[in-house]
């Protein structure tokens, strides 16, 4: 994306509509300084405030990530062109993402986690107190880790995939 070219397009939609930048800003919810940036090409609006400025400017997302205008011929070719480029700039990839959750998940879980080994652990230990054969601690033990393994590793991949592949609501 031309963040230069955008921001031309952007000043020059606002002056068609005879606002001044404190206008579109009030708008918008945002200073009027933040629109000279834009339009000066040294920052881009923030993702959250897109649609809603595009609506007051009565052009599409696919228009202001181009910086001009599109025909209905070219639409298609520009959408992908911007997709793309979104793609190509974006700044986590899916994997990273998924890595990033993962972690998050184990660090605001840790408590369930240690909770279940205390458990486990205990059961263990309340097992061999009643002078239960070995074999069966053990294999009770092992069906046990595996089945709290499952829960907490399917616990951990929902919250993954809810927030790794979540859409940006607006």
């Amino acid at each position: 994306m031309d963040q230069e070219k955008i921001g031309k397009f952007i000043s020059k939609l606002r002056k068609e509509k005879n606002m001044t930048q404190q206008e579109l800003a009030d708008k918008l919810g945002v200073t009027d300084r933040a629109i000279s940036h834009w339009e000066n090409g040294r920052r881009l609006p923030d993702y959250s405030l897109l649609k809603d400025l595009c609506d007051v400017l009565s052009i599409s997302i696919n228009e202001l990530f181009s910086g001009e205008k599109i025909s209905n011929e070219n639409y298609k070719k520009k959408a992908d062109e911007n997709l793309m480029n979104a793609l190509e700039n974006s700044s986590f990839s899916l994997q990273e993402k998924i890595v990033y959750y993962k972690k998050k998940w184990k660090k605001e879980h840790i408590s369930t986690i240690v909770i279940a080994v205390i458990f486990w652990v205990v059961l263990l230990a309340a097992l061999k107190l009643q002078n239960v054969d070995f074999s069966l601690i053990s294999t009770i033990g092992s069906l046990l880790s595996v089945l709290i393994y499952i829960v907490l590793y399917n616990r951990m991949m929902i919250y993954v995939e809810n927030n790794a592949y979540r859409k940006i609501e607006k």
